[in-house]
């Protein structure tokens, strides 16, 4: 029994200029399950990711995350992309945590000034989401004082506290110390096991083998192949494919 789409994305298309970023780009998420984006820089996958959570607006396409759909091609009022964007949590390369406020602070800014919860409230929720990433003890500590793997768990837990349907991840362990990418990963997997719908761009080709339950290759702005993580990457049939993961994993 196949699992309903949580997320369903159909003939994106984003240029900047005369480059065209996105050719139509399809996509569909079933609830509970990972899918990894992989491809050369340039490729399209951060603009594809952003464009999901609304970061972006694309010229053309749909994008729906469960209820709620927006038509970019109908040019969408702001308040239609904040009612999608509400529906993710999005976690960046470079954290973006707020320097000048403690890691409690920068995860009840969304839950307090966004979505109108109680201050009460969403401090002790955000103290269960600083444990779940295993932050506990840092909660009255500012960004400054972390190291950049404490800091993108941090980016994490904060994502956590949005209650979003859908989590998107944009390259976290890029800017990361190659010691701490193992912390990063591992809350990712616990995420994974506990359910969550998760849209990773990775270039962590073994993470996305053991955690995905399908992975894209984008490549000069269209999903050149796609399919399991066993198919997509151990298996490839598109030469691009193969010539890409050559490279990725000799540099490995």
């Amino acid at each position: 029994m196949s699992l309903p789409n949580l997320l369903t994305v159909r003939n994106l298309h984003k240029a900047y200029g005369p480059k065209k970023v996105l050719k139509g780009v399809d996509l569909d998420v079933p609830a509970g399950t990972v899918t990894a984006m992989i491809g050369p820089s340039g490729s399209g996958k951060t603009t594809f990711l952003r464009s999901l959570n609304a970061l972006e607006i694309p010229e053309l396409g749909i994008v729906s995350i469960d209820q709620v759909s927006v038509d970019y091609g109908a040019s969408p009022k702001k308040p239609a992309l904040r009612q999608l964007r509400a529906q993710s949590g999005m976690v960046f390369q470079s954290h973006n945590l707020f320097p000048h406020r403690t890691v409690l602070e920068n995860i009840i800014e969304g839950p307090v000034y966004a979505k109108g919860i109680d201050k009460t409230n969403a401090t002790e929720q955000a103290h269960e989401y600083l444990k779940q990433v295993g932050l506990s003890e840092f909660a009255d500590r500012y960004p400054g004082q972390l190291s950049g793997g404490q800091q993108q768990r941090v980016g994490i837990a904060r994502a956590l506290a949005l209650e979003p349907k859908l989590l998107l991840f944009d390259e976290p362990t890029s800017a990361l110390d190659p010691e701490t990418v193992g912390d990063v990963l591992g809350v990712m997997r616990d995420l994974a096991e506990q359910g969550w719908t998760i849209v990773v761009v990775t270039h962590e080709i073994a993470f996305a083998r053991d955690i995905a339950d399908q992975v894209l290759f984008l490549d000069e702005g269209v999903v050149a192949e796609r399919g399991s993580a066993a198919d997509v990457l151990d298996t490839p049939s598109n030469p691009r494919t193969r010539q890409f993961l050559g490279r990725v994993l000799d540099r490995i």
